[in-house]
């Protein structure tokens, strides 16, 4: 996929009911004012959805990372990373959520930082995670200060020197890739720009990390990695 402008990166695990929709729907918003590609790190998935993405490959500029063992966001997003050969990265979720459309407010301020956000106004996640969110956001601001209101957005695009800059220090916390992202973003002295997004139900099935049962623990296990980041943060700059 040579001279490509962008590439999207789509962390994806048991998404099968609408995978192709949400790649389809991207290349369609995209495509008629770039040359895009995609990278698609699949995570161990149990349904059929491995089998969608080797088809849609055969169609469209997608480059596959398939695993048949999970190991998790963090590290899927690492790896795709890894593997960005153009000179832009888009990050998304791909649960169909993050609106392909409000990509070009992105894309028009990509020279004012290096690294630019989506600011979620309206959420459309559960009152449990949304609350959460709020309380763990009062925390992280206490430790990092960052110039973010959203920083577990999943709707993000830097260059890919800067995508890379970032990555080795990454994979503090498993469930919180972008609060930890944003973090170290942050700390390393690099620029960040939010600009506001849609936020959209999920295009099928229910978030398999965000259940209530779940949350007490991720909640630890997120504070705890603050202070972790913190460390390693002045570490490296000490």
């Amino acid at each position: 996929m040579p001279n490509l402008d962008l590439e999207v990166f789509l962390p994806v695990h048991n998404e099968a009911e609408s995978i192709e929709a949400t790649i389809r729907e991207i290349y369609d918003e995209l495509s008629p004012v770039l040359n895009v590609g995609f990278i698609v790190c699949e995570d161990g998935s149990r349904d059929n959805t491995k089998q969608i993405l080797r088809h849609l490959a055969q169609v469209l500029p997608i480059r596959l990372n398939l695993s048949d063992d999970r190991r998790g966001y963090s590290r899927a997003v690492r790896d795709g990373i890894d593997m960005v050969e153009a000179e832009y990265l888009l990050c998304l979720d791909s649960d169909g959520q993050c609106d392909p459309k409000d990509f070009a407010s992105l894309w028009t301020n990509r020279a004012k930082a290096d690294v630019i956000m989506g600011w979620r106004v309206d959420r459309k996640d559960t009152l449990a995670r949304k609350a959460f969110s709020r309380f763990f956001y009062l925390i992280y601001q206490s430790v990092f200060r960052t110039p973010v209101h959203d920083p577990s957005c999943p709707y993000v695009l830097m260059r890919k020197d800067v995508a890379r800059a970032i990555s080795p220090h990454l994979g503090a916390m498993q469930q919180g890739f972008w609060w930890e992202f944003v973090a170290r973003a942050h700390t390393l002295g690099h620029s960040i720009l939010e600009t506001p997004v849609r936020h959209r139900l999920r295009a099928a099935g229910v978030t398999q990390v965000y259940k209530w049962r779940r949350m007490p623990g991720i909640f630890l296990r997120h504070v705890a990695a603050l202070f972790v980041i913190r460390a390693e943060s002045r570490r490296a700059l000490s």
